[in-house]
């Protein structure tokens, strides 16, 4: 076999991959394995983002372009009806919260609910930034009114993340805008939407369309989730102009700070709205299975709008995490001060079948 022959074949190998990939069938390290802990999306990337890699192979040797930045940029800026001035791309939660934190000195309060995801939170206290904990309400939701009672003038910014993780549920739609007109004149709020596509009323919900309208709001992306590219892991801010600036001044989304392959298949996989719905629907079936399973064995749960259930497992996590992981499922960690509750991330409708009825066998025998 000559180079050109091994090279054409090693790129078929590579497609081939790529493709199996997108059709959410990978083979997994260990295959008795099911990985049902991190929120990502097994049914895989969109066809279109998977063709567009399988083209870009061949230039792993350059660096990422400003005119394939600026692409996946006015991609964006179309997509969300913004000036694409309030784009800044990356994963920016942890750079952002650097810069609130150290912008203004240490002391700074930074509002967010427990249990929550905390990078924003964590990196602005690593620079002495202070986190101002409130707890989820009655119905694990945001306690909107608890935390605007909080916000004061060392409030830094409010961190909101809907749908809420790990609890997977929204606010009520009214009660969520007017919260943020309202906060949005005395902090910025910063609105993490990562799980919000896989919401029926998405567009609806998100609040994009303050950003667009220029309050103090700035609304968070990822394509690690329902778009199924968390192995490169991209997103984007829809950001007030002066932090946009203020971002891209310190290098945050330069083009050559992006992953090549990445760009291409964010730019990709923004244009394939169908795929996007097809996921949806699927991640929709597979939680109604896991909420009528948590009814039927009378165990409280969350009304979870992502890719993820949420319930009370009335014993402690760690032993029904370790009681699953014998059955070869991994449900992931604990969320204090929830330590009786676990969530089950979605995944492939077999490996949620055999998780479902390790679920229902544990909690219908006397263990």
């Amino acid at each position: 076999m000559n180079r050109r022959t091994w090279l054409a074949g090693m790129g078929l190998t590579l497609s081939a991959a790529l493709l199996d990939v997108s059709l959410g069938v990978a083979a997994a390290e260990d295959a008795s394995k099911i990985s049902l802990s991190l929120n990502e999306n097994p049914f895989g990337p969109s066809p279109r983002a998977v063709e567009a890699i399988s083209k870009e192979l061949s230039q792993l040797a350059r660096y990422n372009t400003e005119e394939r930045t600026q692409q996946l940029i006015d991609v964006i800026a179309a997509k969300e009806q913004v000036s694409p001035e309030q784009i800044v791309l990356g994963e920016i939660l942890e750079p952002l919260g650097v810069k609130l934190g150290l912008h203004g000195g240490a002391g700074g309060e930074f509002i967010y609910s427990v249990p929550g995801y905390t990078a924003l939170v964590d990196a602005a206290t690593s620079v002495g930034g202070r986190a101002v904990m409130v707890p989820l309400d009655a119905k694990l939701r945001n306690d909107l009114p608890a935390i605007e009672a909080k916000v004061n003038a060392k409030t830094r910014a409010v961190f909101l993340v809907e749908p809420h993780n790990p609890s997977g549920t929204v606010s009520e739609i009214a009660a969520l805008k007017q919260f943020l007109r309202d906060v949005s004149q005395r902090a910025l709020v910063i609105v993490d939407e990562a799980y919000l596509e896989y919401s029926e009323d998405f567009a609806t919900r998100s609040a994009v369309d303050l950003a667009r309208a220029g309050a103090n709001v700035l609304v968070f992306r990822t394509l690690a989730k329902v778009y199924g590219l968390a192995g490169l892991d991209i997103g984007y801010g829809i950001a007030p102009k002066p932090i946009a600036d203020l971002l891209r001044s310190q290098g945050v989304g330069a083009p050559r700070s992006l992953n090549r392959l990445a760009v291409v298949a964010a730019i990709a996989s923004l244009q394939d709205q169908p795929f996007v719905d097809d996921v949806r629907r699927k991640v929709a079936v597979e939680r109604n299975l896991w909420h009528q399973l948590l009814r039927s064995l009378k165990l409280r749960h969350s009304d979870a709008q992502g890719n993820f259930v949420f319930f009370d497992a009335k014993r402690p996590q760690t032993e029904v995490r370790a009681a699953l992981a014998q059955q070869g499922i991994d449900i992931g960690r604990a969320f204090p001060s929830y330590d009786t509750w676990a969530r089950i991330t979605i995944g492939l409708p077999h490996e949620n079948a055999r998780a479902r009825e390790a679920v229902k066998a544990l909690f219908s025998s006397r263990w």
